[in-house]
């Protein structure tokens, strides 16, 4: 079964900065706040083991993504100073990944890209 679904699915992980974590979850909680807001947003949450965190979250397509970025690049800007981006997945169909590569390569952010094939996803 080949897919129709154009989602994107973004998976940050962090790892965060000694005594810094209580700030960060701060943030998580403005970033969660922000993406609610946003048409394209499909769910967004943060989750965490110890010192690392992980953003699971999901945008109708790569379009939807790039506003989220545009929306919310302060708050991740912030993320960054307190925390390091220790990897960068994202998953989608591949001509959503075509978009997505190209904004992460004008960021100079490099990302592990996994191409849909199969599946559905449910309205």
């Amino acid at each position: 079964m080949a897919t129709t679904d154009t989602s994107v699915s973004p998976a940050p992980y962090f790892t965060v900065k000694p005594g810094k974590l209580a700030e960060f979850k701060e943030l998580c909680d403005q970033m969660v706040q922000k993406t609610s807001e946003e048409p394209g947003a499909l769910y967004c949450g943060f989750c965490f083991d110890g010192d690392q965190a992980f953003s699971r979250e999901a945008y109708q397509n790569a379009d939807a993504w790039a506003a989220h970025l545009g929306n919310i690049g302060a708050i991740f800007g912030e993320m960054l100073k307190i925390a390091d981006l220790a990897r960068l997945e994202v998953h989608g169909p591949e001509p959503e990944l075509v978009k997505v590569r190209k904004v992460l390569g004008e960021m100079g952010i490099s990302a592990q890209c996994w191409a849909l094939e199969y599946g559905f996803r449910k309205s």
